[in-house]
């Protein structure tokens, strides 16, 4: 089973302040251990949402609004995309993840498996294009995807078409929907208390019903890619995509020690045999 682990904002990430070289540390020594594990199928951090943009897209017209967004809790810092045999497995993991800072912290837990039964994408062992930088698209849930509410088989036939086509164009390199939070959990970081809430959460509208990580230029390009994608719903209905840039090793600059680059590297290369290994089965 594969599980996305959504990592809230909190004031900090929100203003762009780069983690402390201890918790890059526990971090990468966490990382090292899912990867080695066979768990960790992909895990990216996100630039704070003043370098981000939404689109919202309403009787097929879009609207783009710049970041930053006020509504820091809602909003996400970071992912993981885990494969486990099952959620308390996953939850158990999760329990395990350094807090270095001590400070409290909210983790949401969702299985990734489109509830309408649209297959993922797994492309991460395409070549970076030259001159590209990676975005995650957001698309926000609503009460109909919470619901689990197939959208037909014309829309989702046109969805996997467009998938495929973004995966041969190098553009597409990960993507998955999120089942409803029925059958999620958040895990509470206090200290060292873990606290695990099960889902459903009732605040739909900052909910995620699925990703895209993208490969392109600019972020105006990644907001042209939006605009081409044959949405779940009807496009007459109002909803809203979040896109976010996702923080390279270069931009963590003197943050990033040798030793760190260097393990860095190897958990990038070891999670690419990984999933060239997983395809190929």
């Amino acid at each position: 089973m594969r599980f996305m682990i959504l990592i809230k904002a909190d004031e900090d990430t929100e203003a762009g302040v780069l983690p402390s070289e201890e918790l890059l540390t526990e971090m990468g020594a966490y990382n090292e251990e899912l990867v080695n594990a066979g768990v960790m199928v992909a895990g990216e951090g996100l630039h704070p949402s003043s370098r981000g943009v939404r689109v919202r897209i309403s009787g097929g017209r879009t609207t783009v609004i710049d970041g930053p967004f006020a509504e820091t809790k809602e909003l996400l810092a970071g992912f993981w995309l885990w494969n486990v045999e099952s959620k308390e497995e996953a939850i158990e993991w999760l329990k395990r993840c350094p807090n270095p800072t001590g400070a409290d912290a909210v983790v949401e837990l969702r299985e990734a498996a489109c509830a309408s039964g649209l297959e993922g994408v797994s492309a991460r062992a395409s070549a970076s294009a030259a001159g590209a930088r990676r975005y995650v698209v957001l698309i926000k849930s609503d009460r109909d995807m919470e619901a689990g509410v197939n959208p037909g088989n014309e829309r989702l036939a046109a969805m996997a078409r467009r998938n495929d086509e973004a995966v041969q164009e190098g553009t597409l390199l990960l993507a998955d929907g999120l089942q409803p939070s029925s059958k999620g959990a958040r895990v509470s970081f206090s200290g060292r208390t873990r606290t695990v809430i099960d889902g459903p959460f009732t605040e739909t509208k900052e909910l995620i019903a699925g990703f895209w990580l993208i490969q392109v230029a600019s972020i105006a390009d990644a907001v042209k890619w939006v605009e081409r994608y044959p949405y779940p719903r009807d496009r007459d209905a109002e909803f809203e995509i979040e896109i976010r840039p996702v923080f390279e090793t270069e931009d963590f600059a003197e943050a990033l020690t040798p030793e760190l680059r260097a393990q860095e590297q190897r958990l990038r290369a070891r999670e690419t045999e990984l999933n060239l290994a997983a395809t190929r089965s």
